[in-house]
């Protein structure tokens, strides 16, 4: 799936606007009522994460790997948790707003992997399950980081805490995913 400009504008008007109506409804869970001139292919279901950044920092990022949802409403739900629910992180401020900017990966299914000769550095993501540990990083962070495969599964395996040489193990799961980065340039408008 590629999404149009206009869809890619629609995806992250809802991440901005889902954030501010919390916001303004004082840390109340606001419902977002959906539209009805949302685009089609927005209802189809998808794996989707919202990341949020910080004058460029992390600042929250939560997703879903599989297509639960319609990918609108995967967006809304995952903006708030982003923002609000990252474990990582203390729930954003409205004073914060303004120094937010946004990214949505919308996420391809995912395909099981043998070898680390079958990763697209820059292409793909990865996803480990080992037991009952699992751990994800998206294909962009190991460009950002400049990664080779081997590094990429490593550093995915210490995301699911995990040793580094886990993705050796039999037992392991190694599924590979692309996705289609969706950026906003700049930050988000904070109140007046």
């Amino acid at each position: 799936m590629s999404l149009s400009e206009g869809e890619r504008k629609a995806l992250l008007e809802i991440v901005r606007s889902t954030i501010e109506g919390k916001l303004q409804a004082g840390g109340e869970l606001c419902e977002t009522p959906g539209d009805s001139r949302i685009p089609s292919v927005l209802q189809e279901k998808r794996g989707v994460f919202v990341t949020l950044k910080k004058r460029g920092q992390l600042r929250g990022c939560i997703g879903y790997i599989q297509p639960f949802r319609p990918l609108e409403q995967a967006v809304r739900e995952m903006a708030l948790a982003a923002a609000f629910q990252d474990p990582r992180f203390s729930p954003l401020s409205r004073d914060e707003l303004g120094e937010i900017s946004v990214e949505i990966s919308v996420l391809s299914p995912l395909k099981r992997i043998e070898r680390p000769e079958e990763i697209e550095v820059g292409k793909h993501g990865l996803y480990i399950v080992l037991g009952n540990r699992s751990g994800l990083l998206l294909p962009q962070v190991a460009t950002e980081y400049g990664w080779d495969a081997l590094t990429f599964l490593e550093e995915t395996c210490y995301k699911a805490g995990l040793p580094n040489d886990a993705w050796q193990d039999e037992r392991a799961a190694i599924y590979a995913f692309s996705a289609e980065i969706i950026e906003e340039p700049g930050g988000m408008a904070g109140p007046d």
